[in-house]
């Protein structure tokens, strides 16, 4: 059975009801994927379901979404290099084929990946392995999830202003 807040993932997220979340940051959520054949799959929801695409965002907007999709890549980066094995890199994409609404996909890499899928998008996965029981996110992921959520804590309080020197 399909649970409700897939159907309405922006929704569900701004109702504080998406179990998916991993923190909610400026333009959107931080999100942990449905699948984990490359665990750490992780995807930045926008926080206004209307939009559709990037350039309907104001630059500022824009800007911000697009710091989200960073600090996302590299709190994922972090967290997979401490609590999995083989993490080579994570590669960054706005798509947009299948959900109508501004998201991006932030996607672990691994060296353990088949020669002949290591060095190509992951799309080219095979389809059964996005509906396979044994890659669907599940409480095994637990440890992942909060190793990703302690980095993107870790990434905010490291870009969070600091009052200079002899200052209040």
């Amino acid at each position: 059975m399909r649970d409700a807040w897939r159907d309405d993932r922006i929704g569900s997220a701004l109702r504080g009801e998406n179990p998916a979340v991993l923190r909610r940051l400026d333009a959107g959520f931080a999100v942990i994927g449905d699948v984990q054949f490359l665990p750490g799959y992780s995807v930045l929801l926008t926080d206004d379901p209307a939009v559709r695409r990037l350039s309907e965002l104001p630059r500022g907007g824009r800007l911000a979404f697009l710091d989200g999709m960073d600090r996302l890549g590299e709190a994922v980066e972090r967290a997979c290099r401490r609590v999995e094995t083989g993490f080579r890199r994570v590669n960054l994409e706005i798509l947009g084929n299948t959900d109508g609404f501004l998201h991006a996909h932030v996607w672990p890499r691994y060296d353990w990946e088949p020669e002949e899928l290591v060095r190509r998008p992951v799309w080219l996965y095979p389809r059964r392995m996005w509906d396979e029981e044994r890659y669907a996110l599940g409480a095994r992921h637990d440890r992942l999830r909060e190793a990703i959520g302690e980095e993107l804590d870790r990434l905010a309080g490291r870009d969070r202003p600091t009052a200079p020197p002899g200052a209040g």
